[in-house]
């Protein structure tokens, strides 16, 4: 297994997990920002792992593990399996306008070309997103991690909400997980000079809300959403989701706003200016390792997308 910039952590602790080391490799990068990598070891004939997860800054890192792909293929390496936790330009899925592009296709042609064999990430965007690759894809969820986190934390009168329409799928699911109700905020601009409109959809007086949803970017969505919560009624609001993006004015929202705790996965690295008091960070190093571990013996890996 080896393991480039983008989160050594979180990559050195699946090879605890794994009870092996990480594979000897090199990257520098010249005075005029191209990227050298250097495989140090020997993969002739080799099953190999790849962590690599293409946050901040998001075109270098696609860029580093591309590089790396091919210099695996050319070192004769048999499989080259890309372990990428948060998948870029994931939101970039379809043509919204027109004369846009496709962005999260041309990622899934690259890693293919490049030579990568099979694809495993957590939380695409769009799950549609798996039928952009001709190669396999294992599709993980944070989901169950973050369900029994709050599970344990034994919370009454949980209601779960859905911060926007898209997102209703993904609330249901963790809501069915801890056997509580859902609730949707909608969103609504009637011209696009007005001001948005939100309605809260379902019973949240009282009750202790939990907003889910797969990334938090700019956390304007998320907080603007947990302060109508509030004004609506609801007693505390927690926030959750799986990739912790975080750019811009995030943390500075989130400090300021009316949640009570934000719990996210560490498919990103967070860097310690960005932690906050009110911020839990949970692992998904188990979860990968788990699934590497049935790729590698050709056991199946669905059981742990449910």
């Amino acid at each position: 297994m080896f393991a480039l910039n983008s989160n050594r952590g979180l990559a050195e602790e699946m090879a605890q997990l794994l009870g092996c080391e990480l594979g000897k490799s090199s990257s520098t990068q010249f005075s005029d920002g191209e990227l050298q990598i250097h495989i140090e070891e020997s993969v002739r004939g080799s099953e190999v792992f790849l962590v690599q997860s293409t946050s901040e800054p998001t075109n270098e890192y696609i860029m580093e593990l591309l590089i790396m792909i091919d210099a695996l293929k050319r070192a004769s390496a048999k499989m080259i399996n890309v372990v990428m936790p948060y998948f870029s330009y994931a939101r970039q899925d379809r043509k919204a306008r027109s004369r846009e592009p496709i962005t999260a296709r041309l990622i899934a042609n690259l890693l293919e070309t490049a030579g990568a064999s099979r694809i495993l990430t957590i939380d695409f965007h769009s799950p549609q997103a798996q039928g952009f690759f001709d190669i396999p894809v294992d599709h993980l969820t944070g989901i169950p991690i973050l369900a029994d986190y709050f599970k344990k934390k034994s919370l009454t009168d949980l209601v779960i909400v859905a911060p926007h329409n898209g997102g209703v799928v993904r609330a249901r699911k963790i809501a069915n997980i801890l056997n509580v109700p859902l609730a949707l905020i909608d969103r609504r601009r009637p011209e696009h000079d007005e001001t948005e409109i939100m309605h809260i959809i379902g019973n949240i007086e009282g009750k202790n809300a939990i907003i889910v949803d797969d990334l938090i970017d700019t956390a304007g969505t998320i907080t603007t959403g947990a302060n109508a919560l509030i004004e609506n009624g609801a007693k505390a609001v927690y926030a959750c989701c799986t990739h912790a993006v975080l750019s811009g004015p995030a943390i500075d929202r989130i400090k300021s706003s009316s949640i009570e705790e934000l719990v996210i996965t560490n498919t990103i690295r967070v860097p310690e200016e960005k932690r906050i008091d009110k911020m839990t960070v949970l692992s998904v190093a188990p979860l990968l390792v788990e699934a590497i571990d049935r790729i590698h013996n050709q056991k199946a890996v669905s059981p742990l997308f449910e």
